[in-house]
């Protein structure tokens, strides 16, 4: 079917107290397994497309973005494209005619007026050209420079570390002050977890989504139990970003088959293999987040 918008995936998720699942894709592999695992759920999903995964293509952003529209239009379920975690101002004026519907604007790495200006002039942009727009305040970590309203370089700070969470009362204003249509929040997660022991604010979760009136999104999901994530959801979040979950179950899978058959050399044979345990895996993430869980507190009018 014709490609989906993913605002009016993540507005209709939120409406219903549940969330749509965003997952980083990097090859024809993720994409064909993201998509194959959300028809096996019956369900809409979100292809993302990183700044990171762009620099991974030699800076290309059509190739992939290309190949991940045509496949999403033959999917017998709605597949929006997002691009993600963008920094370049440049690359964040490519996601139009490309396919995107929708940009996550990353300034989180800069200071808190620094990256409420920033985001304010993207969105802006953005909006002229019909984009819905996601932004990031707090620290979520696992990314060199992010530092929130008090960091503007270095290593990550640790998303448990004071002035790492994301503020309600600020989180207000930003949104108030940026336009932005969606925002991602710092409750405890982190970016490129291979464990999964991110312990989520949950109380936290329930001010922001009090405070906030827009979608809020969880990134660093990978690292986040099953009903920590059930949890989430039932908190008020209704975009859930997966990454690494992906690439582990990928990587697991050609590592074992490669193991068990070291004579193999067809990349088809241990791609084929990878693909299949990205699409279980797509699978069994939007089962744990269409699962009930607690009702959310609705936001104030």
């Amino acid at each position: 079917m014709p490609l989906a918008a993913t605002g009016e995936l993540v507005t209709r998720a939120a409406a219903t107290h549940s969330a749509v699942a965003a997952f980083n894709i990097i090859t024809l592999e993720h994409v064909e397994a993201v998509i194959a695992g959300a028809e096996s759920a019956d369900a809409p999903v979100v292809l993302q497309v990183s700044e990171n995964a762009v620099k991974f293509r030699y800076g290309r952003l059509l190739p992939l973005a290309r190949a991940a529209a045509v496949a999403a239009d033959r999917a017998r379920v709605p597949v929006a494209l997002h691009l993600d975690h963008v920094q370049s101002d440049d690359l964040l004026r490519q996601a139009q005619g490309a396919g995107f519907s929708s940009v996550m604007y990353d300034a989180a790495r800069l200071p808190y007026a620094e990256n409420l200006a920033a985001t304010r002039a993207a969105v802006d942009w953005a909006h002229t050209q019909g984009l819905w727009i996601e932004a990031e305040l707090g620290s979520i970590g696992g990314k060199p420079g992010q530092g929130g309203r008090e960091r503007a370089a270095g290593p990550p700070l640790d998303a448990h570390a004071p002035g790492a969470r994301t503020d309600p009362v600020e989180a207000r204003s930003f949104v108030a002050g940026t336009g932005v249509d969606a925002l991602a929040v710092a409750i405890g997660s982190v970016h490129a977890m291979t464990t999964r022991t991110a312990a989520l604010d949950h109380d936290l979760l329930k001010r922001l989504s009090a405070a906030v009136p827009v979608p809020l999104v969880l990134h660093g999901s990978s690292g986040v139990p099953d009903e920590g994530l059930v949890a989430a959801v039932g908190g008020g979040i209704a975009k859930v970003n997966v990454g690494t979950a992906l690439n582990m179950a990928m990587t697991g899978a050609i590592r074992d088959f490669l193991a068990a058959h070291p004579e193999a050399v067809d990349s088809r044979e241990y791609l084929s293999v990878g693909r299949e345990a990205m699409a279980r895996e797509v699978a069994r993430l939007i089962g744990v987040l269409t699962r009930p869980g607690e009702p959310r507190s609705a936001n104030p009018a």
